[in-house]
């Protein structure tokens, strides 16, 4: 059994062992035809770990504290899914130039006050952001969470993310990539 093979094991038991708020039970995962429609909307691929989340664990509803968004459909709480957020959050960063969205940069759980994690689908590994929109500005707003979503999961199952009691210093360096993923193409 492979390492992922073996996470994804253990989140299966994480995901029928707690329940989000807002989450009255675990969502049935999602099929294939549900994947490929998202990436079509969105215009590029999810990352394979984050596919295998949907299609075998469940439509969101598991993870650390508000749990995974769904990915498509909105969840009981009302937060909106992952791809209309992401499409929202992108709209939104068009309108306000000072507050652009990253492209490819997926909201994937809401950690409450207008904050997200989010994984980079454009990076091979998946680094997991932490939008935290009180900065003041924006590229002051993206903290590296984990190197990648597997570590980013491991630390939830294992209870050492930031956002438990005992680990509420966050200690996270800001994303470096930001100004160069949302710096508008130069004409030429």
């Amino acid at each position: 059994m492979t390492e992922i093979e073996q996470l994804l094991e253990k989140v299966a038991e994480g995901a029928r062992n707690t329940r989000p708020w807002g989450w009255p039970s675990l969502p049935e995962p999602v099929d294939t035809a549900t994947v490929a429609r998202a990436e079509a909307v969105l215009g590029f691929p999810l990352p394979a770990l984050l596919v295998a989340l949907y299609l075998r664990i469940g439509d969101g509803g598991f993870g650390p504290d508000y749990g995974l968004l769904p990915l498509l459909d909105g969840p009981p709480s009302g937060e909106p899914a992952v791809v209309p957020q992401y499409l929202a959050n992108r709209k939104s960063g068009r309108k306000d130039p000072d507050w652009p969205w990253p492209e490819g940069v997926l909201p994937i759980s809401h950690w409450g006050c207008g904050m997200y994690a989010c994984v980079d689908c454009q990076d091979p590994d998946g680094t997991v952001l932490l939008f935290e929109p009180n900065a003041e500005e924006a590229d002051q707003a993206w903290y590296v969470d984990a190197p990648d979503l597997a570590t980013w999961l491991r630390a939830w199952l294992d209870g050492t993310g930031w956002y438990e009691e005992c680990n509420e210093d966050m200690g996270m360096a800001p994303w470096p990539d930001f100004r160069i993923r949302t710096a508008a193409p130069r004409a030429s």
